[in-house]
Parts: structure tokens; sequence; C-alpha cells
């Protein structure tokens, strides 16, 4: 492989211009392609003197690509990562892995059984909070966990609804936003064996739901509570609160994430740690101190990680046979939600 590893980028989208930028800002990568078949990314790429193609495909068989980072709406995720991994490229396939569990299983299995490596973009996992954070439950910091709660109240503007596939079915917050959810819950504190689910589309009435209300049981026995809606004006969510890309969203520095357990209890991501001194009860002080981490761009992270992926370096962190797991409890919720009974992942 040549020193610097050259990356095709297919959709140029939100997502797919972070990643671009972060390509720009390392130099043991380079651009060496964008895909997306709209006018605005012809003129982006032309903008960024960089090769342009509307058909991935043609960018798959130009030559010059190393690797791969897959930023298409999710419903084309399988067809778009079975291209990859017939060429034998590596790629970071953004998440959900697909919008469904077939799609990702037989996604998963390919890159797997073709020896083609394939991590999936649940970003929080590179997170220093994050990594903290699960160093002190695994330490056993807050005893036995019983109980998580999570917040992820935002309103996403109108203009947002404008590109069609964001309203309708795989399109919505539960796979966009509730995936990261379950995702940092599994990575966390465990998987989820049972879920209960309620969503809605009171406010916007698209085909998709904007808001949704999870209670999930954990294969420890712990609970964990989880609220999403995309309709309301609050700061509770973890783009707002986690401060990983200010330059896309307003930063609060408020706590969205609870985890309580025997010992004590822990927050996100402000990384607060509370317990008793001594004997344990409501009538006595509860102390709180913080944990340490240093911040880091968790999006240049997961970049190095995939660029260590690529050179055989390092195995992905989330492959696709783990991140299918977070779709198969994701789809769990959408489930439990449209049958209005309890809900069990299907197994991966």
């Amino acid at each position: 492989m040549a020193e610097r590893i050259n990356i095709a980028v297919i959709g140029a989208g939100v997502i797919g211009k972070r990643h671009i930028d972060e390509i720009a800002h390392n130099d043991a990568c380079r651009l060496a392609a964008i895909a997306d078949p709209s006018p605005e990314a012809a003129a982006y790429a032309e903008a960024l003197n960089v090769p342009y193609y509307r058909d991935y495909r043609e960018a798959l068989a130009s030559g010059d690509v190393h690797a791969v980072i897959v930023c298409t709406p999710n419903h084309t995720h399988l067809e778009v990562g079975l291209a990859c991994v017939a060429r034998k490229l590596p790629l970071l396939m953004e998440k959900p892995i697909a919008d469904d569990l077939d799609a990702a299983r037989t996604l998963a299995a390919a890159a797997a059984t073709a020896g083609i490596a394939m991590l999936v973009g649940h970003h929080r996992r590179h997170n220093p909070a994050v990594r903290a954070v699960k160093d002190a439950i695994d330490g056993g910091r807050i005893g036995k966990l019983v109980l998580a709660n999570i917040m992820c109240l935002m309103v996403k503007p109108d203009a947002y609804f404008e590109v069609p596939w964001r309203r309708q079915p795989g399109g919505g917050p539960v796979l966009i936003n509730l995936i990261h959810e379950i995702d940092l819950l599994r990575h966390l504190c465990g998987e989820i064996v049972s879920v209960q689910a309620v969503t809605s589309n009171e406010v916007r009435r698209h085909e998709v739901e904007d808001s949704a209300a999870c209670t999930l049981t954990l294969a420890s026995g712990a609970l964990a509570n989880v609220s999403l809606s995309d309709t309301t004006s609050a700061p509770w969510n973890w783009d707002t609160t986690a401060g990983e890309d200010r330059a896309l969203f307003d930063y609060r520095p408020v706590p969205t994430h609870f985890f309580a357990g025997t010992d004590g209890a822990l927050t996100l991501p402000d990384l607060a740690l509370w317990s008793y001194r001594g004997k344990k009860g409501r009538d006595q002080p509860i102390h709180d101190t913080h944990l340490s981490c240093v911040a880091e761009n968790v999006y240049a992270a997961q970049l190095r990680h995939f660029l260590d992926v690529v050179k055989g370096d390092a195995r992905p962190m989330i492959d696709g046979h783990d991140a299918a797991r977070t779709l198969a409890a994701t789809l769990a919720v959408v489930e439990a939600a449209r049958t209005s009974r309890p809900a069990t992942p299907s197994l991966v």
C-alpha cells in the first residue's frame, strides 16, 4: 500500500463532508474521490479539486482508491457495502450498518468471509469521556448497575427534512439518533434482552416517528429508559452537550446520560461521579467528584483508527456483527412500538 492511504467518500451530505474535512487534516491519507449524484456534490468536489463521480461504482473501479467511507442513505448501505467488498476495499460504513437486519447480516457475513475489514461509524465509542465511564463501570466504581436514564431531545430545523428519505421509513430518529443511544448502552452496560416502546409522529406527521419512549432490560438485570424526540426545544441531547462538533451544533454542558448503581452514580458527558463516603442513605450527604479525561476530536480519532484498520494494525472497534447487534436492538424498539408488546432483539 502507498505511504498515504487514498480514500473515496461516497455520499457528500452533512456527515460525508465531516469525514472529508477530517481527511484533509490527516497527513496519513488523502481524498481520492467523491461519489454522489447530486449537482451540489459535483460543485463541492470541483471546489476541492477532487475527482468526482456520479456513480460510486466508477469511483471504486478507478484504481486509485485504497479504502472507502460510505455516507449514503441507510437503505443503500447493503448495495454499496457489497460493492466495496467485491472490490476488496476496506470500508468505514456510517451507522446504521443497514436499514434492516437481513441486510446487516448479509453485509457483515460478506465482509467477514472475504476478509475485508469493515468499521461501522458508531463514533461515540472513540470519545475519551465514554472510555472513562466504561472503565469506571467495568471497574466497579458504581457497584452493580441498577438503572440507566438517557435523554435525546432536540429540534431539527425544517430544512433537514427537505431530503426525502428523512421523511420515509428507515430515515426517522429511531434509526438516525436512537441507534447511537442503543449502541452506547450496549457498549457501556451490556446486551439488551427485552424492549418495550411507544412511538409517535404527532408533531410532524411524517411517515416515520418523531418521538419515542423506551424501557430496556439488560442481560445483567439492569433497566434503562430512553426518551427521544427531534421536535422538542431542549438541550438534552448528545450533539448539544458533548461538544463533538461545535461548528455545527450549539454547545451546552449539561448531563444527558445517567447511570445509577448500588455504590454510586455517573453522568455523561460531564463525568460526574456521585457516591457516599460512609453510610449510605438519602438522609446522608452524597458527594460528587469528576472522572478525568483529555478531550479530543472523536471524528479525527475514528479516522486514525480506521487508517490503522486499513493498514492491518488494528481490528475494528465495532465490526459488522457488533453493529448488527446494535441494529437488532434498535429494530426491537420499532417492533415493540408497532405491536404494543415487549420485543426481544433478534440474534445475530
